[in-house]
């Protein structure tokens, strides 16, 4: 019975256990994707930033 069990829990959950691991990876590789836009835009934000701060006047 042991064996049968898991070889049967395996065969009848193994393609959703699959499926849910492959859609948390996409979704791992799109945050992924994700973060390195807005980082990408937060240097671009900093660098505009300083670059006004420098060239507004003082006072």
């Amino acid at each position: 019975m042991g064996g049968n069990g898991i070889v049967g829990l395996a065969a009848e959950y193994g393609p959703w256990v699959m499926l849910v691991f492959y859609l948390l990876y996409r979704d791992m590789q799109k945050d992924e994707v994700a973060r390195a836009a807005l980082e990408r835009n937060t240097r671009v934000l900093s660098e505009l930033n300083l670059l006004l701060r420098e060239r507004l006047p003082r006072g």
